[in-house]
């Protein structure tokens, strides 16, 4: 038997009639903001769903499947861009990621993932090298000879051998395998698009399969696997998504769960350093090794930072996916603005929200004169509308910076 719990981000607290023990473990694996049980009804939980957005099913042994839905505020197809614009700004657009009818997220990625998946095999499946090291009666390659002489003790046979081996069994099919593995294990994947998958899965079945828990091989886009491309984009969405736990007690996590916080800070990044290329200069992404004090000792991670032709730090931003409120936007995120100024010896810093009750505040320190300045920007607008969006903060950014004169 299986129970579904819809919910969607950042809505207010509703009561659900949950098994104790799943309750415990949304509350537990943090899956939800809020998983508690309702104080005034015996066998009802509250939930309240946060920044991941997905479906989980919590299996209880020998009981029920219950099934949490959480959509996104965004549109699904709207989602897929922030995703896709992100990991390649220069080649992914609106209407690249084919969602057909399909309104909710598991479904869409499920059916958008095998569509890519056919595109790339139309042609049949790529094929490269790729090195195996084996066990030899003959001579193939090259002689391993530290591993001869420490598996054999100095004998001539069997030989350790090493060889490029021209295949379909490399990194980029056993990733679209991966992927195509992972979405048919998942709940909530319509019936013909798992057909479909497996139908995929046929044409991979040569293809070594990745165990859970293994390293995700890496692939670097080529002129050669262009075909590849979007299709092994999607499949690292699906495989950097999943998650699967078993818990005390037997029982089980299965799902798929974005963090819009991360999709949404990928994509200002992403869209920002695009909007920034006509003013030459460097946009560094998730800057690093920079301290608040004198001592290195603080650490600061600001999301973007961008440099002058003269290698001059000239604008900080930093992307919160959260919305204001009547009394608008969290303090705290001014104090950590002020911080990377202050660091940055900069006059204006920027606050990159996903919503706001007005598109642009400002607040200038008492004694300091830094300018903190708060910007919102519309996620519900078409893409082309959400990058001009971009663009304009940008030249607002370029304007405060002084580099734009």
């Amino acid at each position: 038997m299986t129970a579904v719990v819809s919910v969607v981000e950042y809505e207010s607290a509703r009561a659900f009639p949950l098994p104790d023990a799943v309750g415990r473990a949304l509350a537990a694996e943090k899956i939800l903001d809020e998983a508690a049980p309702d104080p005034y009804e015996p066998g009802m939980w509250r939930l309240r769903a946060g920044s991941n957005v997905g479906v989980v099913a919590v299996a209880v042994p020998g009981g029920e499947t219950v099934t949490v839905r959480i959509a996104p505020k965004v549109p699904v197809a709207r989602l897929f861009f922030l995703l896709g614009y992100s990991t390649d700004p220069s080649g992914w657009r609106d209407g690249t990621v084919d969602v057909a009818e399909h309104s909710e997220l598991l479904p869409a990625l499920a059916h958008a993932v095998e569509r890519q998946i056919e595109r790339a095999l139309r042609r049949g499946l790529l094929q490269g090298y790729k090195t195996v090291e084996e066990t030899s009666l003959v001579v193939r390659g090259r002689i391993l000879e530290a591993e001869q002489m420490r598996r054999r003790f100095g004998m001539p046979l069997p030989m350790e051998v090493a060889y490029d081996e021209f295949t379909t069994d490399i990194a980029e099919n056993r990733i679209l395998r991966a992927a195509v593995d992972r979405l048919l294990l998942l709940p909530d994947v319509p019936g013909s698009v798992r057909t479909r998958l497996m139908h995929q899965r046929a044409r991979l079945s040569d293809v070594t399969p990745l165990v859970r828990g293994q390293v995700i091989p890496a692939w670097r886009p080529t002129r050669l696997n262009t075909r590849y491309h979007q299709a092994l984009r999607l499949a690292q969405v699906v495989l950097d998504g999943s998650s699967a736990e078993h818990l005390s007690g037997g029982l089980r996590i299965d799902g798929f769960l974005f963090d819009m916080n991360r999709v949404y800070e990928d994509f200002v990044c992403a869209a920002l350093q695009e909007a920034m290329r006509p003013y030459g200069g460097r946009s560094v992404l998730q800057a690093k090794d920079m301290h608040l004090d004198e001592s290195d000792f603080v650490r600061l991670r600001p999301d973007f930072v961008w440099y002058t032709g003269s290698g001059v730090p000239g604008i900080v931003a930093d992307a919160k996916y959260k919305a204001g409120n009547r009394r608008g936007y969290p303090n705290e995120d001014l104090y950590q603005m002020l911080a990377y100024c202050t660091a940055f010896g900069l006059p204006e810093g920027h606050l990159v929200y996903a919503k706001g009750n007005a598109p642009h505040t400002s607040h200038r320190v008492r004694h300091a004169g830094t300018v903190l300045h708060q910007h919102a920007l519309d996620l519900d607008q078409n893409p082309e509308l959400l990058l001009s969006a971009v663009r304009g903060l940008t030249r607002r950014m370029i304007t405060g910076s002084g580099a734009g004169s």
